[in-house]
């Protein structure tokens, strides 16, 4: 089941970099990503009211951790800025290739405290095998 929650992940952020991509054409980087995160307050908050969920903020969570926002908004910015020049399938591609190297990083030396995992040979093939499609990709 988390595979196909994984699969349906991937085809919507597709979906989302049309559509944040479309609009940041459209109203500028800036604006489109106000309008962005606006439309997604909305969303969450409806779906909250719908489900009777009840926002709790846990005691003792490092502030840290509440930076997420910023990250949120940098990727959807930077993105809008190489969909235009690069369309969706590659800043996609791009994006899960930097997503999988700061991820194999984070496991190997245990950043951001997480437990140590270290990279081993087969994740590098395929990270490799991950490169060489992207460079077939972007050097048609």
């Amino acid at each position: 089941m988390n595979y196909i929650i994984s699969l349906i992940v991937g085809a919507l952020t597709s979906i989302m970099i049309y559509f944040n991509g479309s609009l940041s054409d459209g109203y500028g980087n800036l604006v489109s990503t106000v309008l962005i995160h606006l439309v997604g307050l909305i969303a969450i908050l409806l779906i909250m009211v719908l489900t009777h969920s009840k926002m709790k903020l846990p005691k003792g969570l490092p502030l840290y951790l509440y930076s997420a926002g910023f990250v949120g908004i940098g990727t959807v910015m930077l993105t809008n800025i190489s969909y235009i020049k690069l369309g969706v399938s590659l800043p996609l591609a791009l994006g899960l290739l930097g997503q999988t190297i700061f991820s194999l990083l984070t496991d190997h030396f245990g950043f951001l405290g997480m437990k140590v995992v270290k990279i081993n040979p087969k994740k590098l093939i395929g990270l490799g095998i991950i490169g060489i499609g992207i460079c077939i990709m972007a050097f048609q």
